[in-house]
């Protein structure tokens, strides 16, 4: 039989070993940082261009390297981290492997320049696709600038599986984060398509955070610090009340390189417990600092998981740390037993004598007999016209049921047919401020209010696209609303669905927004709310891949506008929304795969009582 193993040739190797390491342009980006933060550099800035497809740089102003260095460092598993296995036990630098650029050079056209203060030129270097090209020398400042072209040009089938420039910018932003978080000492700036994403100069941890994610973190934030034998924890967790339904701003630090740990993240969760909804998310920004000794960083390709010598110490060090933080920015419910509950009266000194308080008050008032304590009682005309005339004040508000209903869902679902008058056969009532039970066909019918108008609603904005775009009202005073630099990408590339829906947005300087405009048909809304709240459930509904852009818009405007549980309908609304619900193409299930209505036949219920 002949042999059938064979070598593979170097560069389909090189191709899948970048395959571990390249997965997208923000893990270039995750890279080349960490690259130059392990040079020293005191300022680093990021340029990117469409996303980086087409080109991801990194200039640094770190120490550079040597021509020798400069060539070598593009060999598999070269680098100047380790020189032992037992450094792998011991490290405190960022990239270690050794594979990161060559695995780079491999699936781009890269081109790199870089200087040593010692050395009178610089050295460029250009390879494509794992192929060497060039090698000179240039004129350069010191230290190193790093440019990737072309990201897979030569793998068009990775290449074609890349999403969206606005999805792909997002994860370079997450990366950029999590690198440009943990050191606040050096300055970083971000391009994006030749305009300014971030600048943040060196500061402090609590001005990073605010440079980042809002100006308004520190309002928000509580702060932590514990120091122990086993790990310092530092940072800041998020007060109670500004948790939200997603997991977005949760990152933990361990000796400044960032972690995914579900086995952390419950001990955070643990010290929230009774203080925050079992949907809610808190924020946190938590820095750990362990004996690199008693940690394992080498089990993960992207080396953001990481193993503890002692997890169940740090676990219940974590736990407490954040426990007693909220406790004492008295978010968490304590006592006081140090203190006197007793009034604290001031002691009598000297001869001063104290007297009681003076008290004036009118002993002829009367609030049953007119003009008692002088007070003018005249009425006015308008008054006794309205005391006369009262009840007009209410005409037409009950001439037609359809009016009673606080959601104008007869404006929202326009164009729509109406219902057979026989198709709601007995009158509606509701059950525990959830449900909504009527008859159909001699069956009992139950539907889950909130579900039920969500589907509704989330029909009516989908048409918007087909049909005509829906009605803007302009707000009183504009609305002033700063963004996440994530939130404020997402919504300007989401311009025109918003337009479509009747929302009125526009830029208002870096990551702020003004509302002008909302829905006509949706009334009263608290603008900046539902922006917040649409984002948050936008960005939850995207871990649906085949939802596109204006579906997931829809769904998420329908989420946070329909009514909730726990509100009280009444007879004609609760009419209304079974008439609409049974006119959708799809009454049956909520936009997100949820049962609306469960149908008991009369023979299921004959059947049950016959027993």
């Amino acid at each position: 039989m002949s042999n059938i193993i064979s070598l593979l040739p170097e560069h389909v190797a090189n191709q899948i070993a970048a395959g571990e390491v390249v997965q997208r342009p923000a893990s270039v980006v995750k890279e080349l940082l960490e690259n130059a933060i392990d040079a020293g550099a005191t300022q680093i800035k990021l340029i990117v261009k469409d996303a980086g497809k087409t080109q991801i740089q990194v200039i640094d102003n770190g120490s550079g390297m040597s021509p020798f260095d400069a060539r070598m460092c593009f060999e598999r598993h070269a680098t100047s981290k380790i020189k032992s296995a037992d450094d792998l036990f011991n490290l405190h630098t960022k990239g270690f492997r050794g594979e990161a650029l060559a695995s780079i050079a491999a699936v781009a056209q890269v081109e790199l320049k870089t200087k040593q203060s010692s050395d009178t030129v610089g050295q460029l270097i250009e390879i494509e696709g794992g192929k060497f090209v060039n090698q000179t020398e240039c004129q350069s400042p010191v230290g190193t600038s790093f440019s990737v072209k072309n990201l897979f040009f030569n793998i068009p089938a990775r290449r074609n599986f890349l999403k969206e420039d606005s999805t792909e910018l997002r994860h370079i932003i997450d990366e950029f984060e999590r690198v440009a978080l943990p050191h606040y000492n050096i300055h970083f700036i971000m391009y994006s398509n030749n305009n300014e994403i971030f600048n943040l100069p060196p500061s402090g941890l609590i001005q990073r955070i605010m440079g980042l994610f809002s100006n308004s973190m520190n309002q928000k934030l509580v702060p932590i610090e514990q120091t122990t034998d086993v790990v310092k924890i530092s940072g800041y967790v998020g007060k109670p009340e500004t948790a939200k339904k997603k997991r977005g701003d949760q990152y933990f630090f361990v000796n400044n390189r960032f972690i995914k740990s579900p086995y952390l993240n419950h001990a955070v969760y643990e010290a929230y417990r009774e203080l925050t909804a079992h949907d809610a998310h808190p924020a946190w920004y938590l820095f750990l600092e362990v004996d690199a000794k008693n940690i394992d960083i080498n089990i993960h390709p992207t080396k953001t998981e990481i193993k503890f010598i002692d997890d169940k110490t740090i676990y219940a060090l974590l736990h407490s740390s954040v426990k007693r933080a909220l406790g004492k920015a008295n978010v968490g419910p304590s006592l006081d037993f140090e203190s006197e509950m007793s009034f604290n009266i001031e002691a009598n000194t000297g001869n001063r004598i104290i007297e009681p308080p003076k008290v004036s008050y009118n002993p002829d008032y009367n609030p049953f007999k007119k003009n008692s304590g002088g007070y003018k009682s005249a009425e006015t005309e308008l008054e006794r016209s309205n005391k006369k005339n009262w009840e007009t004040l209410y005409e037409g508000f009950k001439s037609n049921p359809e009016e009673l209903i606080d959601i104008p869902l007869e404006n929202q679902i326009e164009g729509q047919s109406e219902l057979k008058q026989a198709s709601v056969t007995y009158k509606t009532f509701q059950v525990g401020g959830k449900y909504i039970v009527t008859s159909f066909n001699n069956d009992v019918v139950l539907v889950d209010q909130q579900r039920a108008h969500e589907r509704i609603l989330y029909e009516h904005f989908l048409s918007s696209k087909e049909q005509k775009p829906i009605s803007t009202q302009k707000v009183l005073f504009p609305v002033h609303l700063e963004l996440s630099t994530n939130d404020f990408v997402l919504i300007r590339n989401l311009d025109a669905e918003f337009k479509l829906l009747g929302f009125d947005i526009e830029p208002f300087g870096k990551n702020n927004i003004v509302i002008n405009g909302t829905p006509a048909e949706l009334g009263d809304f608290n603008a900046q709310q539902m922006i917040e709240g649409v984002l948050e459930n936008y960005k939850l509904n995207l871990l649906d891949k085949k939802v596109d852009i204006h579906d997931n818009l829809c769904r998420a405007l329908a989420k946070n506008t329909c009514i909730k549980y726990g509100k009280n309908l009444e007879e004609a609304e609760m009419q209304m929304i079974v008439t609409h619900l049974l006119n959708c193409t799809d009454p049956l299930y909520s936009p997100n795969g949820k049962p609306v209505m469960m149908e008991i036949s009369r023979e299921e219920t004959e059947k049950f009582f016959k027993r």
